[in-house]
């Protein structure tokens, strides 16, 4: 075959080298019948273009050589784009573009050409071969598969002329159209934009042969022959723009004669008929053939046989349009490579009416339209193939991001922590939102939320939504707190997978012979027997040093079959994710087909669940699947511990979790990115949405960029496990701590009168009282010092109610400042929007730059009595600590199982630093005592409960509450069920004048307290118990 190639072509061709792994994404082309070289190794650069090594007449003589001219420009064109690459490559040492081919028919010509041409400029290809009679739709199918492969750059078609219809060439993506031959690239052309486009690498020959053979083209009169579709736009649009006259014909006109008698320079799109004389074009006329015969395969008739003053054959433009085409695929690597880095936000942001009186959170949010979220996406720099779509207003984002972007330096990291929690609320959640708003809508900063996923158990209850509030919240609210994309769903199925698993295996272990359990769980299939990759993993933790399961004895067979699992140390509870308090305590197994084995059991509230705490840690599939395997969901009878691994469904919670693990997008209502993605509560769990959500949100917002994300409760829990465990696991140092505090919260802190949800405020809180803030602000300058541990700059922001006065304001701002808060700032985030924080946003970007000396609070190499009591005596304020019995002998247990190297995670309540909820302010010299201490392996901390728990469950909505009011205008309406909004926290809907509402359900329903932002405990009850939660 070399001996057809152009004399060029077989100058670049190279020794043969040493077969690599070749790129194939489909089938390998074979060798056409008349022989030839196959694929030319099937890894030739993609060409559309038949080069034919034609016959020119006797303008050419047999066996004359390529016109110098046309070899230099090809060299240079090859030269240039290697050059290109290389200074790509630098950069991005593995980087190498590849083109994808999708023919129909063999080619085998075509494609050596184009294997040389790439080869030489450091290209990969690969070819999809189609049979020669493929329909519209097969070759559709096969264009939208390459779309979709990062791993290609450019798609170029050759396939026959035929099959050139508008729906296949618009298939294309156009960002991989190196042809140029979709509506969107050539309106590109036409329009004048061709620095954003891939200009018909035909088109770009016919002028660069002509403007190289020192043809002056202004004035030129141009017929243009047998061209269609995108060529002759290209064609005619270029030489426009270099000032010629153009004219298109085809062959069959009547007036083509007088058109060629006209003519400067004739371009010739398809092949001559017979019929046509070449004494129709004048002589000195200049021709270009670039027949589109080499699109089809097929070799058109009348090859030119005259002489001619400026003959420019087939080959001449195709080959000089082959390597223009690399060109193109080394311009199409460069624009991939660019979308690859961080690139500042186009962030269109939405605009904000604040009412005033502010409406109901509801109605706030229904007046907002959210953008489409992959416009957002777009907006933040999100690739279309790193977003999967859930309806219009949410999207998973694929992990895939943080390897594109693992050179891109972190932006800053925000954490927003609050107060000792009170009835009142601080408002976390809502300074989050607006903190965000301010910074994206108002100041120009790239921004990121992070927020965690509300449970339904407390969004059906009465605490309501965690989407934020007022003029600061996650839009659309009710589907952030309704199923949002099914996380909790997943580790609701992947939880209660496990629990069967457990009582299955105590099931079969008991009726059951160790030979029978052991050909269950190793079955012959086919007359082969085998261990799976977690069998063998467990033959190696017993010191079975054997791959035969053949080969094991009777004893190794029982050793390897049974757990021996201890039913009374079970741990691993049901879960569901709605308030039922009858699951409390069930009993499990009472049908005849479980033999007698019954045992007691719960369920637990879904987020409880330690997936969720695994979820929120992990960083990455594969680690994920590490910290399921190691949960730890029972004892064997010898006291050692049995994990989700023994029983060999790691794999299969794994799947389960496949989609979970990528962090929701939506927005706010000013338009400015949000991250939602796991919900673990802050009291048997850390508190703290995802790790990855926070990793990703820092690629994303750059270097100059802020990530703002929320820990549950007050400073003293939520704060405290995300230094201690999250950014642990994370490896993610905090640039500075946003302390919320409330007016109203203070002068509880200080003494003022209990509230009751339900019941109208005490002039305490709606008076100004300075004495009552003064002794409150205790607590916040305990909370202060408290985040001063771990070395991070404080900020405090101040959640103003209209009944706070300024001198109450200045107050607090004042106290905070002395207590070492590096600001103090009132924030109106809630009345207003972003714009009620702004200032709030310029004192935590200039705290963050002015940098902090993070670290943590105690070595984890330390006793678990050492890391309690650290806890307990630097963060809360004990005197001491005092363990149970049982406590002491659990951390026995998990220090002689090897788990003492843990973290720890408090489980105490949320209402005080102390364990006694009633006791405000800052408690002093308490003894905190330890009454239990339980582990979360597979999460990776030991959490010691503190004191005791009483039943602190919350009332389910009530029947009434669903017909009553403005409820019963929904239920009756026309609109949509995604419009029914009754769980999203249904006092506000009750009563829609006010506010954050709380209401009590002992008797009828009472009016809800006009309170904002925060219902009294975010997602959370007050009981270190999950059960209770339900």
């Amino acid at each position: 075959m070399s001996a057809r190639l152009p004399l060029f072509l077989r100058g670049l061709r190279r020794p043969q080298q040493p077969p690599g792994p070749p790129l194939r994404l489909r089938a390998p082309c074979r060798a056409s019948s008349g022989g030839g070289g196959g694929c030319g190794g099937g890894e030739g650069l993609l060409g559309q273009r038949r080069l034919r090594d034609a016959q020119v007449g006797s303008s050419r003589g047999q066996g004359s050589q390529a016109p110098p001219a046309r070899d230099s420009i090809v060299r240079e064109v090859i030269q240039n784009s290697k050059e290109v690459l290389n200074l790509l490559q630098e950069k991005n040492p593995t980087f190498k573009p590849v083109l994808a081919i999708i023919q129909a028919g063999d080619d085998n010509l075509m494609q050596e050409i184009n294997q040389n041409l790439a080869e030489e400029a450091g290209l990969n290809i690969t070819h999809i071969c189609l049979p020669p009679d493929s329909s519209e739709a097969e070759i559709i199918d096969e264009i939208l598969k390459i779309n979709e492969d990062t791993r290609v750059h450019g798609l170029a078609l050759q396939i026959s002329e035929n099959s050139f219809s508008n729906k296949v060439l618009n298939a294309l993506k156009p960002e991989k159209d190196v042809d140029g031959v979709t509506d969107i690239n050539l309106g590109r052309l036409v329009r004048g934009d061709a620095h954003e486009c891939y200009i018909s690498p035909v088109a770009r020959a016919v002028i660069e042969l002509l403007e190289k053979s020192g043809v002056n083209l202004d004035g030129k009169k141009i017929l243009v022959i047998g061209a269609h579709g995108s060529l002759e736009a290209a064609v005619q649009c270029l030489f426009q723009r270099r000032g010629s006259m153009t004219m298109s014909s085809q062959w069959k006109t009547p007036q083509l004669q007088s058109k060629l008698l006209e003519a400067d320079i004739v371009v010739l799109g398809s092949p001559k008929p017979e019929e046509i004389p070449l004494s129709w074009i004048q002589p000195g006329t200049t021709v270009l053939n670039c027949s589109n015969d080499f699109l089809s395969g097929k070799l058109g008739h009348g090859s030119l046989g005259v002489h001619l003053h400026g003959l420019i054959a087939e080959n001449d433009v195709s080959l000089l349009a082959a390597a223009l085409r690399i060109q193109n695929m080394v311009s199409s690597g460069r624009r991939w490579l660019r979308e690859q880095q961080h690139a500042r936000w186009r962030l269109h942001c939405l605009k904000l009416q604040p009412l005033s009186p502010v409406p109901s959170d509801l109605e706030i949010s229904k007046a907002q339209t959210p953008k489409a979220v992959d416009v957002l996406a777009k907006e933040i720099g999100l690739l279309a193939d790193e977003i999967e779509i859930y309806g219009k207003s949410k999207a998973k984002v694929r992990l895939s991001l943080l390897e594109r972007l693992k050179d891109q330096a972190d932006g800053k990291y925000v954490l927003v922590a609050g107060i000792t929690p009170t009835p009142l609320g601080e408002g976390k959640s809502t300074v989050t939102v607006g903190l965000v708003q301010a910074m994206t809508a108002h100041l120009n900063i790239n921004s990121f939320a992070c927020l965690r996923q509300p449970s339904q158990g407390p969004t059906f209850g009465v605490k309501g939504g965690a989407a934020g509030g007022g003029y600061a919240q996650v839009i659309p609210m009710e589907e952030f707190n309704l199923h949002l994309t099914g996380d909790i769903h997943a580790i609701t199925a992947a939880n209660n997978l496990l629990a069967a698993a457990v009582d299955t295996r105590i099931l079969h272990e008991n009726t059951q012979t160790n030979k029978a359990l052991y050909n269950r769980l190793v079955p012959s299939v086919n007359g082969v027997r085998e261990f799976s990759s977690i069998q063998l993993a467990r033959l190696k933790k017993l010191g079975i040093n054997k791959t035969d399961p053949n080969a094991l004895t009777e004893e190794e067979m029982g050793k390897f079959a049974r757990l021996n699992i201890d039913p009374s140390t079970i741990t691993w509870q049901r879960v569901l994710d709605t308030n039922d308090r009858f699951l409390r305590k069930i009993t499990i197994g009472q049908a005849p087909t479980e033999k007698g084995y019954s045992r007691q059991a719960q369920f637990d509230i879904a987020v409880a669940s330690e997936i969720m705490a695994v979820l929120a840690l992990t960083d990455s599939l594969a680690d994920m699947k590490e910290r399921l395997g190691r949960m730890v969901v029972a004892s064997d009878k010898n006291g050692q511990p049995v994990t989700a691994e023994d029983l060999g469904v790691t794999g299969a919670l794994t799947v389960l979790m496949k989609d979970a693990i990528k962090p929701n997008l939506m927005q706010t209502l000013e338009g400015t990115p949000v991250f939602v993605h796991a919900g673990p509560f802050a009291n048997i769990a850390h508190g703290n949405s995802s790790v990855l959500a926070d990793k990703i949100a820092l690629k994303l917002v750059g270097q100059e960029g802020f990530v703002v994300t929320e820990a549950g409760f007050g400073a003293d829990i939520g704060m405290e496990k995300f230094f201690n465990i999250k950014c642990r696991a994370s490896g993610l140092v905090p640039n500075a701590v946003v302390l919320v505090a409330t007016v109203r919260a203070l002068k509880m802190h200080g003494g003022g009168p209990s509230v009751t949800a339900g019941v109208p405020l005490k002039k305490e809180y709606t008076e100004e009282n300075i004495q009552l803030v003064a002794d409150g602000c205790c607590n916040l300058q305990k909370q202060i010092q408290i985040a001063q541990l771990f070395g991070v700059p404080v900020i405090v922001a101040l959640n103003v109610f209209k009944t706070d006065t300024r001198a109450e304001i200045d107050l607090v701002c004042e106290l905070a400042k002395r207590a070492g808060a590096f600001d103090a700032v009132p924030c109106y985030h809630w009345s207003v929007g972003g714009k009620g924080t702004v200032q709030l946003a310029r004192a935590v970007r200039d705290a963050a730059n002015k940098g902090s000396r993070f670290r943590f609070l105690y070595d984890v190499q330390l006793p678990i009595v050492e890391k309690i009591r650290t806890i307990a005596q630097a963060v809360y304020g004990a005197k001491d600590i005092e363990l149970s019995p049982e406590a002491q002998s659990k951390i026995d247990r998990y220090t002689q199982q090897g788990f003492g190297n843990l973290p720890i995670c408090m489980a105490k309540t949320h209402l005080s630093l102390s364990h006694e909820p009633d006791k405000k302010g800052v408690p002093r010299d308490f003894i905190l005592p330890i009454s239990d201490v339980r582990a979360s392996i597979g999460a990776g901390f030991i959490y010691p409960l503190v004191g005791t728990t009483s039943p602190n469950s919350r009332p389910s909505p009530q029947d009434w509450r669903w017909g009553d009011g403005p409820l019963r205008h929904l239920l009756t309406s026309n609109q949509s069920i995604s419009h029914l909004s009754v769980p999203l926290t249904l006092c506000r809907q009750l009563h829609p004048a006010k506010r954050w509402g709380v209401c009590v359900f002992p008797t009828p329903p009472c009016p809800a307290s006009p309170v904002h932002p925060d219902p009294p405990d975010e997602h959370h009850a007050g009981t270190a118990d999950p059960a209770l939660l339900l």
